[in-house]
């Protein structure tokens, strides 16, 4: 995509999210930010909050700002050393108070792939501490969430007994993929490539099996659960339905992995090549507007349905995402006219002002807090505003670092 003018406009957004985000600097990691970008302490330190900032600032690293690398080398060194690392056994907390006190919450895989892409990304960005955490990290991986059967994670487990929760889930494995991507990039070891090949493999086929909306739930022989929360709609982490910004993530996830197999030669399914152009309109189709209002809907159900019609930021930002990495690969022009309807979206709507992205809409694109509160952390738009300009690769960090 090569449009100067709307780059700019990104670049601007860019510098704006960085500065708005080193706020949440605390004492044992990163903070999660109230809207006036106080912290709020009621929040604690949390874990994927924590590894999406230290991934942020490795990334404003490598965009030359030299200011970030202090900061992203503050969220190093509390993954490695601070009470976030003291969990009984191997990996981390799901949260610490703001005194760095463990609250005991069930550990999370989803959290836990944040260290791995924090500690890939920093090692990049030549972030001190960087190798030694993702070689924790990747250890912590193999012991406590990697299925070696079903080629796909566990999700949670007791923090201080070990024991594995039944549940499953798409989502710790799609943020899994990522992480996996990004070790790849930073270590060139292909069992990483293989692992991220082996859950994007399965996840396509429940795509396809159910018309391209994705189960989101399953017990632990990965049946899908599609009754799962359906007394809890909009769950940040689990809502019932089918997610769009999850067909939105995961498509340009797939030609991340595709991209990396073709490079490698390694065979990958044949549906990977076109399979994220149906993911992408599939989510305009049902997910843009279907209420008479702009704006992408939380999640449909099994019929595309609307379920949720609060509009989040985060889904805004992967269309973005998904909509340049298709430009990127097919070489088509006309996704660009998606990003900037996307752009004045988002600059209308969702920008409070710069840096400074409202959470969450109602269906009326009035700020809501029915889900989210707060603005937690900067991951989802840095990156839609960063990925126009890169090539498709398998992470952010590798990709900037390419253009150093």
């Amino acid at each position: 995509m090569n449009d100067p003018v709307l780059q700019s406009d990104f670049d601007a957004e860019t510098d704006a999210l960085l500065r708005f985000g080193a706020r949440s600097q605390a004492q044992h990691g990163f903070g999660w930010l109230t809207d006036d970008g106080s912290i709020d302490p009621g929040r604690g330190v949390q874990l994927w909050v924590t590894g999406r900032m230290t991934h942020c600032f490795a990334l404003g690293r490598l965009l030359g700002e030299d200011w970030c690398g202090p900061v992203a080398e503050h969220g190093v060194r509390c993954l490695l050393d601070g009470p976030l690392a003291n969990a009984p056994g191997n990996g981390w907390s799901t949260v610490v108070g703001i005194d760095g006190t463990d609250r005991r919450l069930p550990q999370q895989a989803y959290d836990h792939s944040f260290v791995i892409l924090a500690a890939s990304s920093g090692l990049a960005a030549g972030i001190d501490g960087s190798a030694d955490l993702l070689d924790r990290a990747l250890r912590s991986f193999d012991l406590l969430w990697w299925d070696e059967t079903a080629g796909m994670v566990l999700d949670s487990r007791d923090p201080v007994t070990g024991v594995v929760d039944p549940y499953r889930g798409a989502n710790a494995n799609m943020h899994t993929v990522e992480a996996l991507l990004a070790a790849w990039a930073a270590t060139g070891d292909r069992v990483h490539l293989s692992r991220a090949l082996r859950i994007t493999s399965r996840i396509l086929k429940f795509f396809m099996s159910h018309d391209f909306r994705l189960p989101e739930h399953f017990n632990a022989s990965w049946e899908p659960q599609l009754s799962y929360n359906s007394d809890a709609l909009a769950d940040a982490f689990r809502p019932f339905g089918s997610t769009i910004g999850h067909w939105l993530e995961w498509s340009r996830l797939i030609l991340e992995v595709r991209n990396e197999c073709r490079s490698q030669g390694v065979v990958y399914p044949p549906a990977f090549d076109n399979a994220p152009k149906h993911m992408y309109r599939k989510s305009l189709a049902e997910g843009w507007g279907p209420d008479g209002h702009p704006g992408f809907v939380y999640t449909v159900d099994f019929k595309g349905r609307p379920l949720v019609r609060q509009r989040m930021y985060w889904v805004l930002c992967e269309a973005i995402g998904a909509a340049a990495t298709l430009s990127h690969v097919n070489h088509d022009e006309s996704y660009a006219l998606d990003i900037r309807d996307y752009w004045s979206y988002a600059r209308t709507c969702l920008i409070e002002r710069p840096g400074q992205w409202h959470e969450e809409l109602d269906e009326n694109n009035t700020p809501s807090d029915r889900t989210w509160s707060g603005k937690p952390d900067i991951y989802h738009a840095l990156q839609a505003m960063l990925i126009c300009k890169l090539p498709v690769g398998p992470s952010f960090a590798a990709a900037l670092a390419g253009q150093r």
